[in-house]
């Protein structure tokens, strides 16, 4: 986002983000910048440039990284973009990848728009017309009828970070005022001295397949007692969230702008979620954890009574101004592949119409349960990433039952690495980082044993004389 001395920069849409990004109206960001906010509207129409005097105001004003918030909403705008015009439907069509980088930048509504539009396409493609059509007649398009990838959508939206509901967490702690050992007993108090909510752990044949389930006739909060010690903490405090941050919450959902039934409940749940967390690991405690433990994922579930997957979805979260985490991304899949959980408060770009490449790690977790790994990945532009994966089990479940399992990727970019604990002692900018694709259908490397599928954007070559590496051989000019 800087540029040159002297040089104009019409950056208006960025602008915009930033100052919503902050939670700030033109009014507000204006008096902290010392300027009109009727500049700040010029500004955000690209009507008038930003200067490098105003720049900086506004980094050490709100002590933003500049680089990262000029560049991750672009960076994963342009993935998005690249992956939609990647599809055989825009064959024929030769656009530049500068105009899909010019289009992330300065028309990130239109980028949106058109998510919707593919995904709907991609819906009817897939044999679901007649379900497309029936949507058609309901408000909302179809993307909208996929109530997950909207609410996905909104939480990128926000950087996975809501700051009305850090401070009501943080809040919560300071009245209750009690050691991390004592945070259940204290919000079960809570629950019943305030609300008259009553809190029982149930045994596994009362409660069945339901691990929880408020009554709200006989104001009872049901735990099945397959659940553990941090995730029951996490269900009193999802409680509490419901009942003390409604109104918080429904703030939030309102400014997404209008959503069905379906996606406005998922949203609701989700956003009760992120305060449930917050409570358990408030955000001043926690960042100052992070940082002072060089992240390491196992200490903070310990200090905090949390679990591995807990402490990684968190630490997605930590976007407060003057007091910034490293900005993760995280993945959860299944070990059929299949993605439940991907948040990116930095550039990774997550495919939303794909899964993930099988040479990344986090599907090797399978094989071996009880290690943490990690890597270097490098996607085919270059850009290089550090991970780290483990697998996960959660809940118990009683025989003979399979204990669902996940594996949980947490990342950065490589130039955060050396913040983190499992980085040590590696010379970061000399190690070679593993290949990998953001999925097969996008990926145009070459000789790949793992490939699944040929690149969209390549004709399959078949040759019955050669058997080679790869199951799949292509053309290497992309098709126009």
């Amino acid at each position: 986002m800087p540029g040159e001395s002297g040089k104009k920069l019409f950056v208006g849409p960025r602008f915009r983000r930033i100052r919503q990004q902050l939670g700030l109206s033109q009014t507000q960001i204006a008096e902290g910048l010392g300027i009109s906010p009727s500049y700040i509207n010029l500004i955000e129409r690209n009507q008038r440039p930003v200067t490098a005097q105003i720049l900086l105001r506004l980094a050490e004003t709100y002590d933003l990284d500049l680089r990262d918030l000029a560049t991750a909403d672009e960076d994963r705008f342009f993935a998005e973009l690249n992956e939609i015009f990647s599809d055989p439907l825009f064959r024929q069509i030769d656009l530049p990848k500068q105009e899909l980088r010019d289009l992330a930048e300065l028309c990130p509504g239109v980028t949106h728009a058109l998510q919707r539009l593919y995904a709907a396409y991609t819906e009817a493609r897939r044999g679901e017309t007649l379900v497309a059509a029936q949507m058609a007649d309901r408000e909302g398009s179809q993307f909208d009828a996929n109530p997950i990838e909207r609410v996905r959508d909104l939480i990128e939206a926000n950087r996975n970070y809501f700051p009305e509901l850090e401070t009501a967490a943080e809040n919560l702690r300071d009245e209750l005022n009690v050691p991390t050992e004592g945070l259940f007993t204290a919000l079960a108090t809570r629950l019943r001295e305030k609300h008259s909510i009553v809190t029982r752990v149930m045994p596994v044949d009362v409660m069945r397949e339901t691990l929880r389930r408020f009554d709200r006739h006989r104001r009872q909060l049901l735990i099945s007692e397959l659940v553990d010690s941090s995730g029951r903490s996490f269900q009193l405090a999802l409680q509490i969230g419901f009942v003390e941050c409604g109104a918080a919450i429904d703030a939030i959902v309102s400014r997404a702008g209008p959503l069905d039934d379906t996606a406005r409940r998922l949203y609701r749940i989700t956003l009760a979620n992120y305060f449930a967390a917050a409570a358990m690991m408030p955000y001043q405690a926690f960042h100052s954890a992070a940082e002072a433990l060089s992240y390491d994922v196992h200490v903070l579930a310990q200090r905090f009574n949390a679990g591995f997957e807990q402490v990684c979805h968190r630490l997605t979260t930590l976007q407060r101004p003057n007091a910034r985490g490293v900005p993760f991304f995280l993945l959860r899949v299944d070990n059929a592949g299949n993605v439940s959980k991907r948040f990116s408060s930095g550039t990774f770009p997550f495919s939303k119409f794909g899964g993930t490449c099988p040479l990344w790690n986090v599907h090797s977790t399978f094989d071996m349960p009880d290690r943490l790994l990690s890597q270097v990945i490098e996607l085919p532009d270059g850009t290089r990433y550090f991970s780290i994966a483990q697998m996960v089990r959660r809940p118990v479940a009683p025989y003979p039952q399979p204990q669902p399992r996940f594996a949980i990727g947490l990342g950065c970019e490589i130039r955060h690495a050396a913040k983190l604990v499992y980085a040590t002692g590696m010379d970061l900018e000399k190690v070679e980082g593993t290949p990998i694709g953001v999925n097969c259908r996008l990926c145009e490397r070459e000789n790949c044993s793992q490939r699944a599928e040929p690149p969209i954007t390549r004709t399959l070559i078949l040759d019955e004389t050669t058997r080679r590496v790869s199951s799949f051989a292509f053309s290497n000019a992309r098709e126009l």
